[in-house]
Parts: structure tokens; sequence; C-alpha cells
């Protein structure tokens, strides 16, 4: 029976218990494998990769480096990869495919039975099990290979629906890039499987791996690597430089910034790119002088890909602070929230003067921070309300956005194998942040088609909560985008235009123009009412075929 104290602050108590969480973080499972590499596959499922090692997760009596993550049961299935995948590149085909790319020589083939990997190519089609049950990685290295060996390459679905595949090493690099693959080449192959060589990636070296690489509107591509950056046009196999980053700021392996392509909006769909963190430190600078202590960069620059914005240049804005390692996602709101990473040092391990235990980077950054692009600037960044984590986020973490609308965190390995006893750990556990909507009533949409055509206009029952005034309506397409090394390659978020029925129970949508908009393939659409978001609808945009795809949709005005 309840005392006359406990009665007078029951209903109090009641409302507390039930009132909606803010920002908030779980920790809920553990991967088995350090999940360096990250990328969603279906509504339930994800494919995450790691380096051969002797990981808790097992698979025919050795560690697993490959596993099948499940957002409904947060458990991990270990897959049977034959190939070394340690620090590769993918992303997904225009058919659905997911493809891997790249990877390393055999490390430890005495416990772990792998082969050298750095040109291969790992293929996970379309599973429609939603456990993954009889899903699995396909390799054969006699069909199936990449036409250099690519260690730390960057890749990017573009407008054709295939895999462009970026730089990257030949061979073993303990720091800068001294045995550079200066190419691109694709997936399917072009060109006969020849690479194209690259004038920017030779001016970008030595700290130009993982390159960071955007499919403009335009059907373009805008590269940015060092401190350099350029326009590639695809079609022609022409390069344009652009203005380097101010101050000297480095962004790419491994002096690892983040960096996005903003939300695009109609009816310009006019491309914005936003480069956050790095290092100040020279690139002549030898490793071995550098150290664990040397402050992150807190610089930001945002550049216009039109000629009016090429022409005005960068424009540089400051951080909350210094981040290395940090990671960009794109929000269904169009926010763009910078996480993980550390305030000193650098990428790789043990290659300073004087790592933390093996790790080039310290005092991680454990609270993340949202970043407003259409705020005034000096008013876009905020950490308000914005939880820490316990867990360092270090090198070799991964993150993304998730069909159900939170964000996945994982990862963080900056040592050589599974160590359990350092100052920065080998990194199992997995933690979900979950913005506020997770907790409150959401909005829901229904029966949106599988496949989307571009320029088309389709209507969906929708089911809006009545708390919701409906005030600010959004559609936002989504390519997910395939985590590795602090960048997520061919992360996308196309605003569709959408006009709310009066009554509220349904929505009228028009897709992206055309293949250049938005590259064609797998994506999620998501709902947002005044800030509150729905689960994502998983749709294939575009015809579904295997890549190369003719062009779809309608071109838009020059």
């Amino acid at each position: 029976m309840l005392s006359l104290l406990e009665l007078l602050f029951f209903p109090l108590i009641v409302a507390a218990a039930s009132a909606p969480k803010g920002w908030h973080f779980v920790q809920n499972g553990t991967t088995g494998i350090v999940a360096l590499e990250f990328i969603v596959v279906s509504p339930t499922l994800a494919v995450m990769f790691d380096r051969a090692q002797n990981n808790p997760l097992q698979i025919n009596g050795h560690g697993a480096w490959g596993a099948l993550w499940n957002f409904e049961t947060n458990t991990a299935t270990p897959l049977d990869i034959i190939s070394d995948s340690f620090c590769a590149s993918g992303g997904l085909l225009s058919n659905g495919t997911m493809v891997g790319v790249g990877g390393q020589w055999p490390e430890s083939p005495d416990t772990e039975p792998d082969t050298d990997g750095r040109m291969m190519i790992r293929m996970f089609n379309p599973c429609t099990n939603p456990s993954g049950t009889g899903c699995d990685v396909i390799e054969n290295p006699q069909t199936l290979h990449l036409a250099e060996t690519r260690w730390y390459p960057s890749s990017l679905r573009i407008f054709d629906g295939s895999l462009m595949v970026v730089g990257g090493t030949h061979n073993n690099t303990p720091f800068f890039n001294v045995d550079p693959v200066t190419s691109f080449e694709f997936v399917p192959k072009k060109d006969g499987g020849v690479p194209r060589p690259s004038p920017f990636l030779e001016r970008s070296l030595p700290v130009n791996l993982f390159p960071r690489v955007f499919a403009l509107p335009d059907g373009k591509v805008f590269m940015i690597a060092n401190n350099r950056s350029s326009i590639y046009d695809v079609e022609r196999n022409t390069e344009i430089p652009l203005p380097d980053l101010p101050n000297g700021v480095r962004i790419t392996n491994p002096m690892d910034g983040a960096a996005t392509l903003l939300p695009l909006s109609p009816p310009f769909y006019t491309p914005e790119v936003l480069v956050c963190g790095g290092s100040n430190s020279s690139d002549t600078t030898p490793s071995i002088e550098l150290s664990s202590q040397d402050p992150a960069s807190d610089q930001c620059s945002r550049i216009t890909l039109t000629p009016e914005g090429i022409k005005k240049g960068w424009v540089v804005e400051r951080m909350l602070e210094g981040r290395m390692l940090s990671e960009m996602i794109l929000l269904p709101d169009g926010t763009v929230m910078i996480i993980n990473g550390a305030n000193t040092g650098y990428a790789a391990s043990h290659s300073v003067s004087d790592p933390i235990g093996l790790s080039n980077a310290d005092h991680p950054v454990t609270r993340p921070v949202l970043y407003t692009p259409d705020a005034p600037i000096g008013s876009r960044f905020s950490n308000e309300g914005l939880p820490s984590s316990d867990i360092p986020r270090l090198y070799h973490s991964s993150v993304s956005l998730t069909p159900n609308g939170n964000i996945f965190v994982g990862g963080s390995n900056p040592n050589f194998g599974v160590i359990m006893n350092a100052t920065f750990n080998s990194e199992f556990r997995v933690e979900y942040l979950n913005p506020p909507y997770m907790s409150v009533a959401r909005p829901t949409l229904h029966n949106v088609p599988v496949t989307i055509p571009f320029n088309h206009a389709f209507t969906v029952p929708v089911v809006i909560p009545t708390n919701l005034k409906s005030t600010k309506v959004q559609v936002a397409l989504i390519d997910l985008g395939f985590s590795s090394h602090a960048f997520h390659a061919s992360s996308r978020l196309v605003f569709m235009n959408a006009v709310l029925a009066h009554d509220r129970k349904s929505i009228t949508i028009v897709s992206p123009p055309n293949n250049q908009v938005f590259p064609p393939g797998p994506a999620f659409v998501f709902l947002t009412v005044d800030g509150v978001t729905s689960t994502g609808a998983h749709v294939m945009v575009g015809d579904g075929t295997a890549p190369p795809v003719k062009d779809q949709g309608i071109r838009l005005p020059l």
C-alpha cells in the first residue's frame, strides 16, 4: 500500500516515466567482429567486414571477419569470407547487389585462412529473408577481381548504377601513401577493364588514402583528397582542378576529416560539399616526428559547386572542437550529424612518436554535434541535448543511419589484432544513438511502391499522430552509404517534392527527375513531420536492372 507521500508524488512519477526521451545512447548487442566497414543491405540487415583475425565470432573453426548484423535481434551471424577485406570499400549497384572492393594481403594464414584481398570483388546479392538465411557473400578470384591491387580505396555509385573505385595503395603503408594507386576503375568494368590514370590522385599525394568522392547532380564527380579538390567528368575522362582547402588543412587518411555532399533540394538540386576536421600538420613531416597529442583541426569548409560558388571558393566555419577520425551522417530532416573521432592525433597505428598503446590518436570526442546547413553561419553547430558515449570510437569505427531512423555506432580498433587490455581496445559493443523521435508517436508511410521510376508522382497512405500539426513536412530519399575509415561512401539525401492531403491521410510524392540527381539503386524513403521522422521504406529507384543502365527520367535545364 502506498504511503500518503507516495500517493502525492505518484502522478509525477508516472508522468516522468512516460515523458519523451531526448537524444540518448543505448548499448544493444555485440558484433563479434570489429565493425570497421558497415553497409545496410535491407530493412533488417547490414553487412560488416573486418580484418582476418581471431575475432570472438567464429566460423568453420576460425575467427570470422565478415558478418550480417540483424537490426531486429541485434545479433551478428558470421559470413564465410575468403579474402582479407581489411580497409576496403564498397557500395550498392543499381540492381541492389552489394559490392565490396579491395582489401589487404594475407596477414595470418596460420590462424585465419584468408587469401589476398587487394584485387577482390565481394558480392552480396539482394537478400529477401529478414534474418539473412541462405544469403552469403560471393567471391571468385578467377572471375571477380579488380584490375589493380587496391588497399584503402574509395568507391562511389554513379549515374549509370555502376561503382567507381578510386585510388588506394598497392602494398603495406605504415602512414603516408608511398606506393599509390593513382587511377580509377569501375564495377562492372569499363574501358576494357583498363584503369584510368588520375592527375588528381597524383597531385594529392601523399595524404590521399580513402579519397572523398561524391556524385554531383549533373553526373560529374567531385573529389577531395589531402587539401586538393577537383571535378571529374566520367564520360569525357577529364578533370577540372578546384580551389585547395584553406589554411593547409588535410582531410584524408592518415589525416582523416569528415566530408559530405549536403542534402539536395528541388527544383535546382544545387550541390554543396561540407568538409570538417582533419589536420593542419604538414604532409612532408615524417610520421615519427608527429605526435598523438597534435591538435586536430576545428575548421569546416563549405563550397557551392556552381560557377559562381567555385569562383567564391571555400567558406570557412569552425566546429565546437577539433576532430580527427569522425564521420558525417545525413539525417532525414536535412541536418548533419558529426560523430566519433578524437581531438588529437592521426589515423593509422603505431607510426607516430608517442602512440597511446598503438593508437596514433588520443582524447576521444564522445559527444556528437549537429550541423544545420540552412542556419545562419556562426550558428550552425550545436551539441545541445546530445549525450556523450562512454565508448571511445577511434580508428576503424563505423556508423550509419538505420532503416529504423536511429544511428548505429560500432567498431574501433587502433590495434594490430584483437587487444582487450589497452587504453583503446578492440571494440565489439554496439550502440544506437536514438533521436528524440524514437520515443514518441511517429508518422508512418504505407504501401510505398517497391520500385520508383524517375520523375514520377505517386500517392501513398500515411498516418500522422494527432499531436503533430504538419507545419513542416519533408520527404527524404536516402542512400545510407558504406561506412569505412571516417567516410560514408555514396551517402546521399535528396528531398522530394511532397504534398500532404487536406485530411492528412495520404501524401503525393514526386521522385527525383533523373539518374544523375539520384544514382539508380536501393534507397530508403523517410517522412518527417514537424521534426518527427518515420521509419524508412525500402525502395528501388529506377528500373532495378544491372549496371550500366541507360539514362532515365528528364534532364534539368542548364
